[in-house]
């Protein structure tokens, strides 16, 4: 495709010669010699966005001042936030958000028709990968034809979302599909995808370098910055903004410097050492910075493990994690079959512009933090969130303190699995499962697990018969050396059959339990565990039927599918018995370092690489045999419970409104902290209970074809029923009830979404209350899409984090912070106030404080101040226009 670059006004353009290829590039040295500041010292993250600044300066939307203010950043101690207009240069999706991204581009179609506009404006204008990784489910476990089955039961569930998405690959300019069963998009990202140095052809026709940059639907976006690319995570909406040309306003952020020494001890993973990680950001607070590793550590630390602390910024807050260009990255880009030509370029290019990381990288940062690598032990994390970490010595007198403090439940009460001769307590592990983007990136911890269920199956131990096993690789090319190295076999031995290519558990894929299990689960009222290698553990998340998750490193979750028990110290008490009558110890099946890295060396090759991903758009024969009928615009099936035409763009006026002030809203939800886009946006299984379970049911589509609420994204009728509608979310309204409910204009309990649509059919706008970190968790924009259809006009909350803070204002809902230390429970609040917002009228700043008045049942009233959390000038604009899309399609109709 054609690059459009800036006019250069300080003349940074030059050539650079590698591969046998001359390119032009844009110099940062040469900005400084120009006079525009002292940029050496700048962290290489952020040297990659000053390269877009140079790259597409314009005089409009990227003015000098805007590259000279990097320069002022270094001189101030690694802070200047001003902001930016930053252009990406491709798209990765993944299927659960990427579906209800090519929904909205199909609707945006024919909206621009309904404006007089051609439906050929609407296409992405830079490359979009699209891998669908999330709509497996383990439906068969620990069997040999697990795979299968499940592959079957995906495409048996999801034909009219394939279908869709093969016509947007038909439909769309720069939109390719990779097909289920191939990988998690961020490993197909990392071993295939990324270039670290991209090459495009310039409006003169020249071809120019410049470093890969992306933004993705998944927050995990961030694991390819282990390869020197910088990638974060936004909502869909965002990224379709950035498909569509739009820049990506932010401010120049900060840079925490996380200096890494020393080097990983016997017996540890990086699974430890990301877990340590995540906690120590977290406690330093990250959230809208970007965060950069630095340190001699790095010489000792493989590509694969940066990836899995590079995947997991969204777990500690931060925009990135990311890890210049070294030797490291080369030696990768190599093994994984890139291009000789694109590796000599990518060390050329990162030593010309000032981006490699040598022995005397030195650069300013923002702040630092410091970790030997040589204390970390082996931990995991839980029971609810990825940040709470354990050293694994501590594990089983933790979930004791968990019961009593968390879970309210006495330890002891057991009960009989009907049918089975064995009885479940609360702790007992009912589902194991290696999974997730994180660590199935990651040989090292792979092979550990396979030589682990050796060791073990050597000894004669097996999973407990209450656990349910699960192994999901992010690639083939897993399945590859696993089989190279004879490790397939033992997995399969000890339960841990391949289930499929996708996130599975780790996004509430993990299937159903057996019926017995989960009866005797609801019996006891128990809190039964599960331990998974992916990188979040919220509750409600896992499964309905769990209540404790842990993260854990492969071989640890193939040792407590071994135990069966998180009321075991797996550090001094034994897994199991042997088949020889003696007791096993984790000591006994724990593989060396030197075993993990041989059998790495041997089988994790080049070729492996080259040959699973000659045909990665190929596909298998089913969806082979996907077909689509060829068209322009989509031909909406009315029947479709998976796929329909919102309704954002109908009768959709040419010009904009205005901000308006918000008169007497009432207060839909009152919540707590730690509110992630999982309570908040649809996910997992759901019943006919439900609001979107009734939906369904009214439509004739039987509980067992409900599928998840991931699958059906494309549906915003389903969607909008589910939107807080999470079983654990706590909405303070109510005493002591779990799920989406609130009161309505009656003020009887009701489902969050009848509510809703009472005070809607009333036109009576509504607010939600909430507490710190409003929104962490996934960049799921149906976090935002769902508050926005349920009629809430404003968020007010103590926090916010980065990602949902941005998806609320892309759909024109305004977020707000409280001030003042003033928080919902120093107010007094109950949620049967009336709240009205001063302030938007008019001449509105971004970061205004503006006055909110309370008024209380009992009829006092209170006034406070908020902030307004719409942080930039453009994103006025968007709100002004009702969202970024209706900004993006008017400018596009206008045209």
């Amino acid at each position: 495709m054609t690059v459009t670059v800036g006019h250069d006004s300080a003349k940074t353009r030059q050539t650079l010669t590698a591969g046998g290829k001359t390119v032009a590039y844009y110099s940062i040295p040469a900005a400084q010699a120009a006079g525009l500041g002292d940029f050496a010292r700048l962290p290489a993250a952020l040297k990659v966005v000053l390269e877009n600044m140079l790259r597409f300066e314009d005089g409009k939307t990227v003015s000098v001042d805007d590259i000279r203010a990097f320069g002022d950043w270094a001189k101030q101690g690694g802070k200047n936030p001003r902001e930016i207009a930053y252009r990406p240069a491709r798209v990765l999706m993944q299927d659960f958000t990427g579906v209800p991204a090519v929904v909205d581009l199909a609707a945006m179609r024919d909206g621009i028709l309904g404006l007089k506009g051609s439906a050929a404006k609407i296409n992405p204008l830079v490359p979009v990968d699209l891998v669908i990784d999330h709509s497996v489910m383990i439906d068969e476990f620990g069997t040999p034809r697990a795979f299968q089955a499940n592959v079957d039961r995906e495409y048996e569930r999801n034909m009219e979302r394939y279908v869709f998405l093969k016509w947007g690959q038909k439909a769309f300019n720069n939109f390719r599909v990779v097909p289920p069963g191939t990988g998690i998009c961020h490993q197909v990202n990392l071993e295939y995808l990324a270039q670290t140095v991209w090459t495009d052809t310039d409006q003169t026709g020249a071809e120019v370098a410049y470093p890969d940059t992306l933004v993705g639907t998944d927050s995990h976006t961030t694991m390819v910055n282990g390869l020197a690319v910088l990638g974060w995570g936004v909502g869909g909406i965002e990224a379709e903004a950035a498909m569509l040309g739009q820049p990506v306003s932010m401010l120049i952020p900060e840079v925490v410097g996380f200096k890494l020494t020393g080097a990983m001890r016997e017996g540890t993973t990086a699974t430890d050492l990301v877990l340590k990680v995540v906690q120590m950001l977290r406690k330093h607070g990250v959230v809208n910075k970007f965060v950069e590793f630095y340190g001699e550590g790095l010489d000792h630390l493989p590509l694969a493990d940066r990836a899995t602390i590079a995947n997991m910024a969204p777990e500690y807050g931060a925009t990135c994690g990311f890890f210049p260009v070294d030797d490291e990255t080369l030696r990768y880009l190599r093994q994984t079959g890139r291009d000789e030509g694109r590796i000599a370029l990518v060390e050329a290019y990162a030593k010309a512009n000032g981006m490699w990381r040598g022995p005397d990288y030195d650069p300013v940062y923002t702040s630092t933090l410091h970790l030997d690598m040589s204390e970390i032990v082996p931990a995991i994390s839980g029971p609810k969130r990825p940040q709470d970490y354990l050293p694994l010595t501590d594990a089983k007198a933790s979930f004791a303190k968990e019961m009593e403090a968390s879970f309210k439940r006495p330890m002891g009460v057991e009960v009989a699995v009907k049918g089975e001769d064995y009885k479940l307590s609360s702790g007992k592990v009912v589902i194991a499962s290696i999974t997730s983007c994180t660590n199935t990136s990651n040989p090292y911890v792979l092979i550990g697990a396979g030589l682990v269920a050796r060791k073990a199956r050597a000894l004669g131990l097996t999973r407990k018969p209450w656990v349910k096993t699960s192994l999901a690789p992010g690639s083939q090319v897993v399945s590859e050396y696993l089989n190279a190295a004879g490790l397939q076999e033992d997995l399969d031995a000890v339960g841990f059959n391949l289930v499929g290519y996708g996130c599975t558990t780790c996004i509430g894929n993990s299937g159903p339990l057996q019926p017995e299990i989960s009866a005797a689960i609801a019996e006891g009222d128990l809190v039964a565990t599960a331990v998974l290698s992916g990188n979040r553990n919220f509750e409600g998340r896992i499964s309905p039927d769990v209540r404790a998750n842990y993260l854990a490193s492969p071989p640890l979750v193939v040792a407590y599918a071994l135990a069966g028990d998180m009321n075991i110290d797996l550090t001094t008490e034994p897994l199991g018995t042997g088949s020889n009558g003696q007791p096993v110890y984790l000591k006994d099946i724990w593989p060396t370092n030197k075993e993990i890295a041989d059998l790495v060396h041997a089988t994790v090759t080049r070729e492996a690489f080259l040959k699973k991903y000659a045909d990665v758009f190929k596909g298998d024969t089913k969806w082979q045999g996907v077909e689509i009928t060829e068209a322009e615009t989509y031909d909406w099936p009315a029947s479709s419970t998976y796929i329909q035409n919102p309704p954002y763009f109908r009768g959709m006026a040419a010009t904009p409104g205005t901000i308006s002030n918000i008169k007497n809203a009432r207060v839909l939800a009152l919540l707590g902290d730690m509110i992630t886009t999982d309570h908040i946006s649809p996910a997992g299984s759901f019943k006919a209970t439900t609001p979107a379970g009734k939906y369904l049911t009214d439509r004739q589509v039987p509980v067992s074809e409900f599928n998840s609420y991931g699958a059906r994204r494309g549906n915003h009728e389903v969607m909008m029923r589910g939107t807080f509608a999470n079983i654990r979310i706590k909405n303070e309204m109510l005493d002591g009830v779990e799920g989406g409910y609130t009161k309505g204009p009656d003020g009887a309990q009701t489902s969050i979404y009848d509510a809703s649509m009472a005070y809607q059919a009333n036109g009576t706008p509504l607010v939600i209350f909430g507490g710190i970190e409003y929104g962490a968790g996934s960049s799921r924009d149906w976090a935002a899409k769902g508050t926005a259809l349920l009629g809430v006009k404003a968020v007010i909350a103590e926090s916010f984090e980065r990602i949902h803070r941005s998806n609320l204002v892309g759909m024109g809902v305004i977020p707000f912070e409280f001030t003042g230390g003033d928080t919902r429970k120093s107010l007094g609040l109950k949620g049967d106030e009336t709240v009205s917002i001063e302030g938007l009228e008019g001449d509105l700043k971004p970061l205004s404080t503006v006055p909110c008045h309370i008024t209380y049942a009992d009829g006092t009233t209170k006034t406070i101040q908020i902030k307004c959390r719409i942080d930039t000038e453009i994103e006025i604009e968007y709100v002004e226009h009702g969202g970024v899309l209706h900004y993006v399609l008017r400018n596009l109709a206008a045209a």
